[in-house]
């Protein structure tokens, strides 16, 4: 048996976007983007240790709406679409760094992993979610739920038909789609409520994730702090987030993706060349945005960066590994002689850090995992593991918490975003019980309930605080209200409003 045990977390989540009335929208190469820079990176990275024979566990959200995207036909062809494109792309570049041997290193290496995904996605017909369903069936991954469309839940909680609602349509789809019951979810932002535990006992959930200070200022606080699990009153028990092992990964200052071998993120080809050359390449030739053709490492803060060297950030992402295994041996080592039970650090993260913002972060994993293997402390796996082999725990209730910025609630209901709340609670007052078995349970009502959940997806507040892309998100968020109360309109008649065809083809979800 190990000295102590790390449950890593990856949180896979996108908004559900799904534009068919553009041929190409600025806004779907959010999942284009997670796709190639960090699902298959990770599904690729995973396989090649269980080729090798390199035992590893972990568990993952893969978010009900992230689900729905992986499956839709829609999708599926745009993301082979914008393949392409990038390899014309890169057979552009490979033509252009011809004379450069620095450049033209990183263009060979793009290509090599475009086509990679390419050919990951045509064995899996361009649906992931078989790729994730076979590493669960091989006991490497467990798989978690979140709520339907990551709706920020103890802002529904003066409303808790929306709550059954949010869990309802995430079991239903997780069961239908990964062929198993989740065990877990994955509170959307981390966000707890004390009495939240009772909707998720009513849909089967037995655990969840929750911040570090939910614990510490729980009641009463928990005696063995984050390294083991509690128990609510009503027996879901919750796991919390290690504070030490997240700022390793995390911190953008001092944790590891700042170093300067790393590749550089925000320097890209879309806005360094000129327009009318990366023009097919980006939003309809007339918006510059980031193309995923980045030739330099972070160097440190300055304009005079240094030509990304791939085999060199690949010894340091190796060499960052076996320092965050080392330092959880400590930790567990100093844990072990002061608990009585094994210790446990849950180091939770969200899957996209990895390849997307992070480029060698699926390396970083799997040199990780390579680590842990040959680490007689530190054993890898699941949470759920560590309630089976104890399953006592003290009872506390948590603190109300997220893992947002100040570990509340303000990132959610602020003054950017406050104006939501009461059009969404006043929608879901409208909705019948989740489970009711009406002859109204038409087409029209089961649209409704898709705009109702699209709606409260928190992914539109998070974004209304941030600025990223505000009138999207608040053009989302108007829209799906808009549709349910034109559907609303028509149920005292059981009709069909004529624009149900136009919006169930656009939002499909579930």
């Amino acid at each position: 048996m190990a000295d102590g045990y790390l449950a890593l977390h990856l949180h896979a989540h996108l908004p559900f976007i799904r534009h068919p009335e553009h041929p190409r929208f600025l806004e779907e190469r959010w999942y284009f983007d997670a796709v190639v820079d960090t699902y298959v990176p990770l599904l690729h990275r995973f396989e090649q240790l269980h080729t090798e024979g390199i035992p590893f566990r972990l568990s993952m959200t893969l978010s009900p709406t992230l689900l729905s995207m992986f499956a839709d036909p829609l999708l599926t062809q745009r993301l082979s679409d914008h393949l392409d494109r990038q390899l014309e792309l890169c057979e552009r570049e490979l033509v252009r760094t011809a004379e450069q041997p620095e450049f033209h290193r990183v263009v060979l290496m793009y290509q090599q992993r475009l086509l990679l995904v390419q050919r990951m996605l045509a064995r899996y017909a361009g649906n992931l979610t078989g790729a994730f369903r076979t590493l669960i069936d091989n006991g490497y991954l467990e798989a978690v739920t979140c709520a339907a469309t990551h709706g920020f839940l103890p802002h529904m909680q003066f409303v808790p038909g929306a709550i059954d609602r949010q869990l309802a349509s995430a079991v239903r789809t997780h069961t239908e789609l990964l062929e198993r019951k989740p065990d877990g979810i994955w509170l959307p932002e981390c966000a707890y409520y004390p009495g939240l535990e009772k909707h998720l006992a009513k849909h089967g959930l037995v655990y969840f994730f929750c911040d570090t200070h939910a614990l510490h200022l729980g009641n009463p606080r928990s005696l063995r702090g984050v390294h083991s699990h509690i128990y609510l009153p009503n027996g879901v028990a919750a796991f919390a987030r290690d504070v030490e092992s997240s700022k390793q990964v995390w911190s953008a200052e001092e944790g590891y993706p700042g170093d300067g071998l790393y590749r550089d993120f925000y320097r890209d080809v879309g806005f360094d060349l000129p327009l009318e050359y990366v023009a097919p390449y980006i939003h309809l030739g007339d918006t510059r945005i980031l193309t995923g053709f980045k030739y330099y490492a972070i160097t440190g803060k300055t304009e005079h960066k240094r030509v990304y060297d791939h085999e060199a950030a690949l010894q340091k992402a190796e060499e960052h590994a076996r320092h965050f295994i080392w330092c959880r041996e400590r930790q567990l080592d100093w844990l072990a002689d002061r608990l009585d039970r094994a210790p446990l650090v849950v180091a939770p993260y969200d899957a996209e850090l990895f390849g997307h913002w992070w480029f060698e972060g699926p390396d970083f994993l799997y040199f990780l995992f390579q680590a842990a293997a040959e680490n007689p402390v530190v054993e890898a796996i699941a949470a759920r593991d560590y309630l089976l082999k104890y399953p006592r725990a003290q009872v506390v209730t948590p603190s109300a918490s997220s893992w947002g910025d100040g570990g509340y609630f303000r990132v959610w209901i602020n003054g950017s975003n406050e104006w939501v709340y009461p059009h969404l609670n006043a929608a879901a007052r409208l909705m019948p019980p989740h489970d009711a078995q009406q002859p109204w349970h038409t087409r029209g009502l089961k649209q409704a309930e898709r705009e109702l959940l699209l709606a409260q997806a928190s992914d539109w507040a998070f974004i209304m605080t941030t600025g990223t892309s505000p009138g999207y998100a608040t053009e989302r968020t108007v829209r799906h209200l808009a549709n349910l109360w034109a559907l609303r309109r028509a149920w005292p008649d059981q009709a069909e409003p004529a624009e149900l065809g136009d919006m169930e083809w656009r939002n499909p979800v579930f």
